[in-house]
């Protein structure tokens, strides 16, 4: 069933899926977010990495009230199944409607953070709507690390207060937000000809899920479970020699599949016999958090080169051996992760094999911890480490103006309490209290599931309610 535009946000939701918007591809929807804002006549600002900050003055009866910042990322991350074509430096995003969810087909649907886009470019163009003095900030590059909301100058920015639109839940409110940083590992591979038969090995049906907000549910990390497989079919004596090693798109995203190619002289039905009792244990582990788990085994065309054992033997051994996935849980807030990691990407090129690991905490110690430990190992075996993208958790405020107009806006729209909720996920809230230190953050947005994976889906109902709900709090934010 097609996507129905019958509002406004609809609209500017199908305008943004139109255009292509991955993360550092973002130039085509600012440049869009521009000519509206020259269209409307609102003042705005587009600095050179193509944020965009809207500012539309308050309406009649607001002119004195404290302006207020409605924030949104423009980029998404961008994952596709492996029999899917689209091109997403070029295709527009293929919409369609089952059972009044959302979805587009093969990919990843950019519901995040393109509600809170469209929500904004909503409210910018309905002059109906009672508001304070607004400063819609739209960032780029949040999914591969904030990294345009640090690129924010804090004399553009003149609120004390501020709606993220970047959460979901509609009657669910975010209350802080982990730190994090991202870690790229290389290592150069010494490669010698080779002669003996080729296999290789692919982990799919895993689930995947976004790495702040599903990591603690267990979930198979692709990567790392190819190289378990591979690395205890060695410890039982079998001969390996990585060619390649292959798995996962985005850091940020806690891989579904993984392709591992090798050279072996160990006879195919020794290593079959290896795999099948692995996959066997790994189904029994996932049996309830990650049941689709699957393991191919073939063989293919013999690789004219592969690694030498001992740089094969250090690959493998670091990708076995690093922490991954949930480390530690709060004991101040119930259910919430204070620390993990995500091996999220792993690529071989040539003679070079490089990995990304996503490192989280709501402490500043627990991610200069895991760093070290991935350092102190990289060392060890061979990698060289750099670490980028470093940015800011947001820590829980007990006084919040912002929260109490929300309680009262969910209260009288859903006759319900606000559920308010502490998240592991990184969010720009961090970065916008780095900037202004005294600010009062509220995270709102409708429901939506499958984050960063391509079974994405967008609760159509929920983002209809939850466009009123945000005009409800935005009217009473005096």
């Amino acid at each position: 069933m097609e996507f129905e535009i019958t509002n406004r946000p609809r609209f500017f939701f199908a305008e943004c899926a139109r255009i292509p918007h991955g993360s550092k591809n973002e130039k085509e929807l600012s440049d869009y977010i521009v000519a509206f804002a020259k269209e409307h006549g609102l003042k705005y600002k587009q600095d050179d990495m193509y944020n965009v900050i809207v500012y539309k003055d308050g309406s009649k009866g607001y002119e004195d009230a404290g302006s207020l910042i409605l924030q949104a990322h423009i980029d998404m991350v961008c994952e596709k199944n492996k029999d899917c074509d689209h091109d997403f430096e070029k295709d527009p995003l293929k919409l369609y409607v089952e059972d009044g969810i959302l979805r587009a087909k093969g990919t990843t649907l950019g519901a995040d953070d393109c509600t809170g886009v469209a929500y904004m470019l909503a409210i910018l163009e309905d002059d109906s709507l009672a508001h304070p003095p607004l400063e819609c900030i739209f960032t780029v590059q949040e999914e591969i690390g904030l990294l345009g909301a640090m690129n924010l100058k804090a004399e553009d920015i003149h609120s004390h207060r501020m709606i993220s639109l970047d959460g979901g839940g509609e009657t669910t409110t975010m209350l802080s937000s982990a730190g994090g940083c991202q870690c790229n590992l290389t290592k150069k591979l010494t490669m010698e000809e080779n002669s003996a038969p080729t296999y290789a090995l692919h982990i799919t049906g895993l689930s995947g899920g976004h790495s702040g907000g599903e990591i603690h549910k267990e979930k198979g990390n692709a990567n790392q479970l190819a190289i378990r497989v591979v690395k205890e079919a060695v410890l039982k004596g079998a001969q390996i020699q990585l060619v390649s090693y292959d798995g996962g798109l985005k850091d940020n995203a806690i891989p579904r599949e993984a392709d591992v190619v090798f050279a072996s002289v160990t006879p195919k039905e020794e290593l079959q016999a290896y795999f099948e009792s692995s996959a066997k244990d790994i189904s029994t582990e996932l049996e309830f958090s990650d049941a689709g788990f699957t393991l191919k085994f073939e063989e293919t065309a013999m690789a004219p080169y592969k690694a030498i054992q001992k740089d094969s033997d250090d690959l493998m051994d670091y990708a076995y051996l690093m922490p991954n996935g949930f480390q530690h849980r709060s004991m101040a807030i119930e259910g919430l992760t204070l620390t993990s990691l995500n091996l999220g990407v792993v690529t071989t090129k040539n003679d070079q094999v490089e990995l990304i690991i996503s490192v989280r905490s709501a402490i500043e110690s627990g991610i200069d911890n895991l760093v070290n430990i991935l350092s102190v190992l990289a060392k060890r075996l061979g990698f060289d480490m750099e670490t980028s993208a470093r940015y800011p958790g947001w820590n829980y405020n007990e006084i919040s103006p912002m929260r109490d107009i929300y309680k009262a806006a969910v209260k009288k729209l859903y006759d319900k309490d606000l559920e308010m909720v502490a998240g592991h996920g990184g969010c720009e809230c961090g970065v916008f209290c780095s900037l202004v230190p005294d600010m009062d953050i509220i995270s709102l947005g409708p429901v939506s599931a499958h984050v960063h994976t391509p079974d994405e889906e967008l609760d159509l109902e929920s983002f209809d309610r939850t466009y009123k709900l945000l005009c409800t709090v935005v009217s009473a934010a005096k």
